[in-house]
């Protein structure tokens, strides 16, 4: 039985001993978490993911993208650099983490609308290359869903293409995903308490579509909510679907697997 972390970021893990990434992969392992995808959200940690995917060749893959609160004036120079990262070995398995953000947009009215004009720039202009590159791409939708939606769709992406991480949206939301071949990700909020319109989204898009990440260090699944995630916790989430769907950890791990190695296209 193996699961894949489709989403967390293992720049956070550079302490020493049992906070260190190697342990961080072993604990993984252990965990049946046979891969983990590092991912990119600003030009800082792209050369780190590929370093740590090209050490952990068996384990780890990568993406490269400018995350949305991650735009700043330069951001078209960052940009540019992207396509280098998809002429070299190991090459990224998609674009992203990309999108909009509105939920940490200043209040400044001018400020907001600046910010706001950067972000959806940025966003189309990354967007133009993943068509060129014909990959996949991993979509930061926060407070800005028919937005984003509406670029995508004006981006003519390829809608198989297209996974909403973190999905925090409910069933009519994903319906409108998914009628267009895109797909909802989910994380450990799936287990909160308080997330039935996520869990309501989960049971909309169906198992066959599924799958689970961590977004660690984020946002812990029950019964770790409140420390440190880490990708080992994809287990958690993944044993919460399967009580969720109700159907066997075996089928959702298979599932989700299946999933993630079709849509990235994982070797």
């Amino acid at each position: 039985m193996d699961f894949i972390d489709t989403h967390c970021h293992l720049d956070a893990y550079k302490g020493e001993g049992e906070a260190s990434l190697d342990a961080v992969l072993r604990r993984a392992a252990a965990a049946g978490v046979g891969r983990v995808i590092t991912i990119g959200t600003e030009s800082s940690d792209w050369a780190f993911n590929r370093t740590v995917t090209a050490q952990y060749a068996n384990q780890v893959a990568f993406t490269v993208g400018l995350h949305p609160c991650e735009v700043k004036l330069n951001w078209e120079q960052c940009v540019e650099t992207l396509p280098d990262f998809f002429k070299q070995k190991p090459m990224p398995v998609g674009l992203g983490e990309i999108g909009l953000d509105y939920f940490h947009l200043p209040r400044d009215p001018v400020q907001r609308a600046d910010a706001l004009s950067l972000q959806q720039a940025a966003f189309r202009a990354q967007l133009r290359l993943v068509r060129e590159q014909n990959c996949p791409v991993v979509v930061h939708s926060r407070q800005a869903f028919d937005d984003c939606i509406r670029l995508i769709d004006e981006a003519k992406v390829d809608w198989q293409k297209v996974v909403f991480h973190c999905f925090s949206e409910g069933p009519e939301a994903v319906r409108v995903l998914n009628k267009r071949g895109g797909y909802a990700s989910f994380t450990g909020i799936l287990t909160f308490k308080n997330a039935k319109a996520i869990r309501q989204a989960a049971l909309t898009q169906g198992l066959e579509r599924l799958m689970i990440e961590t977004d660690a260090p984020y946002l812990s699944p029950e019964p770790h909510r409140g420390k440190r995630n880490e990708p080992a916790f994809v287990r958690h989430t993944a044993v919460f679907a399967a009580q969720l769907f109700g159907v066997s950890l075996e089928e959702v791990a298979s599932v989700t697997t299946a999933n993630a190695h079709n849509f990235f296209g994982l070797v």
